[in-house]
């Protein structure tokens, strides 16, 4: 990420959940606000889809992951969380509507840079900000996150849930745990879904230059990927810190779920979905 600079992937991944309202009608997440908050024409967002190097199946990788973590929020709150805390919000919407917010103390935890944008297009797209929400301005490697909620009135003893889509790749191992474990700790009780990718070595041959594409497009936007996760030992370091539930979703459970029943069969690529919780 540039200094100063709101983040390019945050706006890429905007696109490509508005694209998936028009394209894919929106068959895996519907969000009537994915298009309001970018405030331009939907050709642009089109375009963008079109032209992706990835093709469809990241789009459908991040309808998923967000309909993955938005329903594990449903269930959460239905067993008594009472606070989300979005980290790396970017330009997602599920804060200004979710049906949950008013049985929710919400906080947006993203770089100081990208929030603003977002706040300023929230306001020109004329979407309101629930009063439960909050705004948290963090940067991931450089300051605690425990420190930046507590500041902004999060309550550690209530039970809570965590979004941290789309930012996981792009911290240092020590940023990623170090959160992990903050979230796993939480005297109320936490659980976290995230998505995370798998190291070139892992990828089956058929894959490998979709994900290299990937990473060489995100870094030419000065946000390169920083930490590749496998599987296995990720289970295993996550269960150490406490989690006592762990269920990741590869490439192939993703695609049986979500992605049209002629790309089920094609070869497995793509991000890991986790779910996590302590309680």
């Amino acid at each position: 990420m540039q200094p100063g600079q709101p983040s390019l992937t945050a706006l890429g991944a905007a696109r490509l959940r508005a694209a998936h309202q028009v394209l894919d009608h929106a068959s895996i997440l519907a969000d009537p606000l994915a298009l309001r908050i970018l405030g331009d024409h939907i050709q642009v967002s089109l375009d963008h889809a079109r032209a992706h190097t990835s093709g469809p199946r990241l789009r459908w990788f991040i309808a998923a992951r967000s309909r993955i973590s938005e329903d594990a929020l449903t269930e959460a709150v239905n067993k008594g969380a009472t606070q989300l805390v979005v980290l790396g919000a970017g330009l997602d919407t599920l804060a200004y509507r979710t049906p949950l917010a008013g049985r929710l103390r919400m906080f947006e935890v993203d770089f100081p840079a990208t929030q603003a944008r977002k706040r300023e297009m929230l306001a020109a797209a004329g979407i309101p900000v629930p009063d439960t929400l909050s705004y948290v301005a963090v940067d991931f490697e450089r300051q605690t996150l425990a420190e930046a909620l507590d500041a902004a009135g999060f309550v550690g003893a209530q039970r809570s849930f965590f979004s941290w889509l789309g930012v996981v790749p792009y911290l240092t191992e020590a940023a990623v745990f170090s959160t992990l474990g903050y979230i796993a700790d939480i005297e109320g009780g936490g659980e976290v879904v995230f998505d995370y990718v798998n190291p070139a070595g892992s990828v089956a041959p058929a894959g490998r230059a979709a994900h290299q594409a990937l990473a060489d497009k995100v870094a030419a936007a000065g946000e390169s990927i920083q930490s590749y996760f496998d599987t296995a030992p990720l289970c295993a370091r996550m269960s150490a810190a406490g989690f006592r539930h762990v269920d990741d979703a590869g490439p192939d459970r993703i695609a049986a779920r979500f992605f049209p029943g002629s790309e089920r069969d094609a070869p497995a690529r793509g991000g890991h979905i986790m779910h996590a919780s302590a309680i």
